[in-house]
């Protein structure tokens, strides 16, 4: 069974930091592109950060500078490092595991930025 489990959300203040982790099982972690989205309430899901199995990473405009995002294949485990947050940041946080042939999603953790 493919479990990928998000934690490390919560309210931060605007300026703040954060960092989501993302433990997965059941999958060969090192093979999959690991991906953290988001979705603000009323808007499509997005694409934040991605590491590829070769530790190449993509970020979107927004997140560039902010965030890092990093894994350890030890662990089973990627993270977000997330500064200068604001509130557009707010969203739910999901974590995604891809290769060629599936793609496995987390139930997604709540992120808040607000004083």
């Amino acid at each position: 069974q493919v479990q990928l489990v998000e934690s490390g959300g919560g309210l931060v203040q605007p300026g703040g930091s954060l960092r989501l982790s993302c433990v997965t099982s059941g999958v060969v972690f090192r093979a999959y592109t690991m991906g953290w989205f988001r979705q603000a309430p009323g808007e499509q899901r997005e694409l934040v950060a991605r590491i590829s199995t070769d530790g190449s990473t993509y970020y979107k405009s927004a997140a560039k500078h902010r965030f890092t995002i990093s894994r350890d294949n030890a662990k089973n485990t990627v993270y977000l490092q997330m500064t200068s947050l604001g509130p557009e940041d707010t969203a739910v946080y999901y974590c995604n595991a891809a290769s060629a042939h599936f793609d496995y999603w987390g139930q997604g953790t709540q992120v808040i930025v607000s004083s």
